[in-house]
């Protein structure tokens, strides 16, 4: 349960300005404040078959967008490489480092 919550949360994080109001309202009270099904539908006043709709309508959508445009996959791919750059880094000399530094900070200025 806590891997699908992660999920919901990271695609929330960049397409939840995708969804409508009342998705985002639904999927921050579940998902990142942690109300149940009944608290919610206590919330708005309707049931609770009609929030878990909701919800699975708007991780369909959040899903979708993910399919279509990868912002999350790409998003954890560099974040697995620069995991490894920095382990790779932690071998080189405090030297080596200054220098790829100043590179780097030349390659960005341009």
């Amino acid at each position: 349960m806590l891997e699908k919550t992660t999920q919901m949360n990271l695609l929330y994080d960049f397409y939840g300005v995708m969804l409508t109001e009342k998705q985002r309202q639904f999927v921050e009270l579940y998902y990142l404040d942690d109300l149940s099904l009944a608290e919610i539908a206590e919330q708005f006043a309707i049931s609770r078959q009609a929030v878990h709709d909701n919800l699975k309508r708007a991780g369909a959508q959040l899903l979708e967008y993910e399919v279509k445009l990868r912002l999350v996959e790409r998003f954890l791919r560099r974040k697995e490489i620069g995991q490894q750059v920095m382990e790779l880094l932690s071998d080189v000399p405090e030297e080596k480092l200054a220098q790829l530094a100043s590179l780097l900070d030349e390659l960005i200025e341009e």
